[in-house]
């Protein structure tokens, strides 16, 4: 076959379809990630918008410009949309556009999980944008502390609109964490050992893995908030046994490792960039990969540090100061690495290089003050004022922005196949390094002088009114600088020169693709033997377009890449991708319906859309799989493999592993919660408790038992390729194990629980017997999903992904049903 001919092959396999049907069933990963970054862009321009009429308000005092109403809607909105609808979706972006053409693969792992990530961010930021633009905005702060955002104090839809449409947000962040984890440790090109990854692969690992365990306790924060404004459940109500201090918990266990999974990335890019412009190797890989372990490990330990003027115990005060400034360790390990990087080498002053520049000297200031701010006696004195405004931009705009607008201009002409050709992005960058520090450096002073946080006026003789005047200033020429910089990428869009394939001379796999990059990324996947094999083999674009490497062929119509070992890099299986669909889009409106039903108190609604969340969840597993083995297959010359769902641990093990790593978070953070209203609540224990459960703690264990054996026996004889009927019966009797631990549940909370209402002991006794329902459900769903797969002859000794992985849903659905009734049972008695 020609390499035109298998380009067009390949582009007819992995290509959108045609026309606006396309624009709801497309997959393809480069068409997501852009669909999240332009997306991303434009919420960053509504926020600065927003900043600048915060500004506005801000430049003068006893400023009319705006009400205090209009204002509290203001800044939360800024805030939310800064972290929620920006920051997050734009590493989304990045990492779903750039991992696959970085590490050699044709597409991310879960294709249309990323469809369905991007839908619901569309989804939840609409509900959030016209929430703004009918004036029903969330006006509680971009933290939502309660009990100002309760239903006493927040009676309208406000934080209804926050709570609902943040959560929406958040499910996109979750499906971007498992695709990138998995697309990361198996979707690699033979011989890419994790020594070889890009460093960039190495910060989104990290930072997926962070998203994954922090955005749990946030999710089961706002879930819980939620109830109790809808229902009354007295999760934060001290008069019936909450504590408002519980969301600040749950909140922050989030928002210290936030402002990590925000640096990360950039930080990763920066890691990329520099050493190019530098043209030179980075020094230090080995240390730089155990910095970002170290970050990611010590910042799920600094919640508090955020909480040092509620009271905390001394001890807890000095542990949590110490650990916070203990974190500035890795991060400086970082910033030498590329300082003696950019020492080595010979840099080259290009526009991605005067970016990075800029966040040397933002960055380090606001690290500078975040260790002022980790030591206690100053942190009572600078909470909530101005300074502390200061340092989170330094931090999050020199940490983030910075790096991301030299990414913007280094990888353009990857994404456009253009290069600049005026000069207006140095004139761009000065006025926002210029107007930043002009509006953020005399925050700090402001905040020193006694400004607060979130005031929306102020009078003459604070003596605050200059300062603040010169800020709003330099608000607006850093403003004019953004639009200065789109001005110049659009100018580059349309009107640019063509770009070389490597404009840059750099080493990653990105820069071996055609201008513009095809649809399937690579004609033939390399074989990768450094960690920069266009440096060691510059002809390796040239060879992989002509079908060189592996998987050099469009067999079938099938879309196809491969699966390699996660540490050696050993390829194992070829991965068959399923191809375009509307089950995400269809799936995503449905969740669409549900959180709007929630939000306008359409609760008989709500339940409709679960039930069709689970049908077009049905349909989405239902349409992969085949009937027949295909055995091993040529994936090069002279090299066979099986298919994935006919290797061990497929991408689906892989999927279901990490979604309940997420659970169990979830789980975790919610017992936390309860061991914390028992111990510093008042009124706990309450009086009336729920009823020691005996019975049925003993009916649910002798149910999960026979359901544990079931689900093993089914899988012995499938791997022994046992005939359907022994198959068939061992699944009935692990459903019907399960089906007795949740009627246990359910018996137990019905006959023996207090009313929710009632106490918080309760409310959250009720949570927990719900969570352990609900996966007990599911652990049904999947047992009978196999059983009917397995009857139409979709499983096999070869093809038994699918039951490996109901096998560990139905595990974790036994564990936390005992784990329920355990803890119900217990807080009875004790």
């Amino acid at each position: 076959m020609t390499a035109l001919q298998l380009h067009k092959d390949l582009s007819r396999i992995w290509g959108s379809d045609k026309g606006w049907r396309g624009i709801f069933t497309t997959v393809n990963h480069t068409t997501i990630g852009k669909r999240f970054i332009v997306t991303a862009l434009f919420y960053f321009g509504v926020a600065g918008i927003l900043s600048m009429l915060i500004r506005a308000q801000l430049a003068t005092p006893a400023s009319a410009f705006v009400g205090p109403d209009v204002y509290n809607q203001l800044f939360t909105m800024h805030g939310s949309i800064m972290m929620f609808l920006f920051a997050i979706p734009m590493f989304e972006g990045l990492a779903m556009y750039l991992l696959p053409k970085m590490l050699g693969a044709r597409d991310m792992a879960f294709p249309r999980l990323s469809a369905l990530g991007w839908w619901c961010y569309f989804f939840g930021g609409a509900i959030l944008l016209v929430a703004l633009l009918v004036g029903a905005a969330p006006d509680g702060g971009w933290f939502m502390y309660t009990p100002l955002s309760d239903k006493v104090h927040t009676p309208g839809i406000n934080a209804d609109v926050w709570l609902l449409g943040v959560t929406f947000v958040e499910i996109s962040a979750m499906c971007a964490a498992i695709e990138i984890i998995t697309s990361i440790l198996i979707l690699r090109a033979p011989g890419m050992r994790l020594d070889r990854m890009p460093l960039f692969a190495w910060y989104l690992l990290v930072t997926a893995g962070m998203m994954l365990f922090a955005f749990p306790p946030l999710i089961l924060g706002s879930i819980l908030l939620e109830i109790e404004r809808a229902f009354g459940w007295p999760f934060y109500s001290i008069d019936k046994g909450g504590d408002p201090l519980l969301w600040q918990h749950l909140f922050w266990l989030f928002g210290h490792p936030e402002v990590y999974i925000i640096f990360l990335p950039a930080a990763g890019a920066i890691s990329t960039i520099l050493p190019v412009m530098a043209r030179t190797p980075i020094i230090g890989y080995g240390w730089i990969v155990g910095a970002i372990l170290s970050l990611a490990f010590l910042s799920f330990g600094l919640w508090v540090h955020h909480m040092f003027t509620t009271g905390i115990p001394s001890m807890a005060l000095a542990f949590f100061s110490a650990a916070s400034g203990l974190v500035a360790i890795p991060t400086g390990v970082q910033i030498f690495a590329w300082l003696g990087t950019l020492w080595e080498g010979r840099p080259q002053l290009k526009l991605p290089m005067l970016y990075l520049i800029g966040f040397f000297v933002v960055f380090v200031i606001g690290g500078l003050t975040g260790v002022m701010l980790a030591m206690v006696p100053f942190d009572v004195q600078a909470h909530d004022t101005a300074f502390v405004t200061a340092h989170l931009h330094y931090v999050l705009v020199g940490g983030f922005v910075f790096p991301m607008l030299a990414a913007a201009y280094y990888w353009l002409p990857h994404i456009i196949g253009r290069l600049g050709i005026f000069r207006l992005g140095e004139a761009a960058f000065w006025m926002i390094f210029v107007g930043f520090n002009l509006t953020f450096f005399l925050m700090h002073l402001t905040g020193l002088l006694g400004m607060p946080r979130r005031v929306e006026t102020y009078s003459w003789e604070t003596g605050w009114a200059w300062l603040n005047l010169i800020s709003s200033i330099g608000g607006f020429v850093m403003a004019f600088g953004f639009a200065l910089f789109v001005i110049d990428v659009g100018l580059q869009i349309f009107l640019g020169r063509q770009a070389s394939r490597n404009p840059w001379g750099a080493g990653t796999l990105e820069w071996s693709m055609p201008r513009g990059s095809p649809v399937y990324n690579f004609a033939s996947l390399p074989d990768v033997r450094s960690r920069d094999p266009l440096h060691d083999e510059p002809d390796l674009a040239l060879s992989l377009a002509r079908g060189e490497g592996w998987l050099g062929m469009a067999r079938a119509g099938r879309r196809e890449t491969l699966a390699v070992d996660p540490v050696s890099g050993e390829a194992r299986s070829i991965v068959i991708l399923p191809g375009n669909s509307a089950l995400p889009f269809v799936m995503a409106c449905c969740l669409a319906g549900f959180f709007l039903s929630m939000l306008f108190s359409l609760y008989p609604l709500a339940p409709v859309f679960l039930v069709g969340v689970t049908v077009i969840g049905w349909m989405w597993l239902w349409k992969g799989g085949r009937t027949r083995d295909l055995g091993v297959i040529e994936a090069a010359d002279g090299k066979t493999l099986p298919v994935h769902d006919e290797a061990p641990q497929p991408p689906a093990w892989w999927a279901t592993t990490l979604a309940l790593a997420a659970s169990g978070t979830l789980l975790i953070s919610l017992l936390f919660g309860f061991s914390f209203l028992w111990t510093v609540a008042p009124a706990w224990p309450p009086q009336i408790r729920m009823e020691a459960a005996l019975g049925e703690l003993i009916v649910a264990a002798a149910g999960l038992v026979l359901a544990g054996l079931g689900v093993r026996m089914a899988t012995t004889a499938v791997r022994q390729g046992a005939g359907p009927r022994a198959r068939g019966l061992a699944l009935l009797m692990a459903m019907a194990g399960q089906a007795l631990g949740v009627t246990a549940l359910i018996s137990t909370l019905i006959l023996r629980a207090p009313p929710p209402s009632g106490h918080a002991y309760a409310a959250i006794l009720w949570i927990l017997f719900c969570y352990a329902i609900f996966h007990g459900a599911l652990a049904l769903l999947g047992l009978a999903f196999v059983f009917l797969r397995g009857r139409r002859g979709y499983i096999s000794a070869r093809r038994s992904a699918a039951i490996q992985s109901v096998q560990l849903w139905s595990d974790y659905g036994s564990v936390v049903t005992l784990i329920a009734l355990g803890v119900g049972m217990i807080s009875a008695v004790v």
